[in-house]
C-alpha cells in the first residue's frame, strides 16, 4: 500500500500501519521471506511487528484485517461500537475476490506462497485505494 502510495502522490493524505492481533511477534521485523518477496517487487517491507491497541479503532478510519480469525478478534478488541464499525476483511476491497475471503497465511508454507500473499494484497490495496477516493477524497 506505501508503495501505491507513493506512485499516486498520496502518501501525505493517507498515514497506514500494520499491527497484529497477537503478541507472538511483536518487535521483530518482518519475515525474511516476505521481505526477499517484496524485494523482487521492489517492496520496501521493513518496520518491527507490533500488537493492535484501543487507539487504533478511534485514529485510523480502517482496520483491515487478512483472515476471518482476525476480523473476530479485532471485533473483541474494538473498544465500542463505533471502533467495530471501522473493521473489514481485506480481500473485500477486491471486487474479483470471493466473498469474506482469508489472504492465506504463508508463515508454514513452501514455494512461492509469499508471492501468492503479496500478488492478493496488491489487488486488495489498489481496491481499498479506490474505495477511499471514493469516500474520503472527492
Amino acid at each position: 500500500m506505501r508503495r501505491l502510495l507513493e506512485e499516486e502522490q498520496l502518501s501525505g493524505k493517507i498515514e497506514i500501519d500494520s499491527a497484529g492481533t497477537g503478541d507472538w511477534h511483536v518487535g521483530e521485523p518482518p519475515d525474511r521471506r516476505a521481505t526477499a518477496a517484496g524485494n523482487r517487487r521492489g517492496i520496501d517491507l521493513t518496520g518491527r511487528a507490533r500488537r493492535v491497541v484501543p487507539r487504533d479503532f478511534v485514529y485510523f478510519d480502517y482496520v483491515v484485517a487478512m483472515d476471518r480469525a482476525n476480523h473476530r478478534d479485532l471485533l473483541r478488541l474494538a473498544p465500542d461500537e463505533a471502533g467495530k464499525a471501522k473493521v473489514a476483511l481485506f480481500r473485500n476491497y477486491d471486487p474479483d475476490s470471493p466473498r469474506d475471503a482469508d489472504v492465506p497465511d504463508p508463515y508454514y508454507g513452501e514455494g512461492d506462497g509469499f508471492e501468492t500473499v503479496l500478488d492478493i494484497c496488491e489487488t486488495a490495496c489498489r481496491g481499498l485505494l479506490q474505495h477511499i477516493r471514493e469516500n474520503h477524497l472527492r
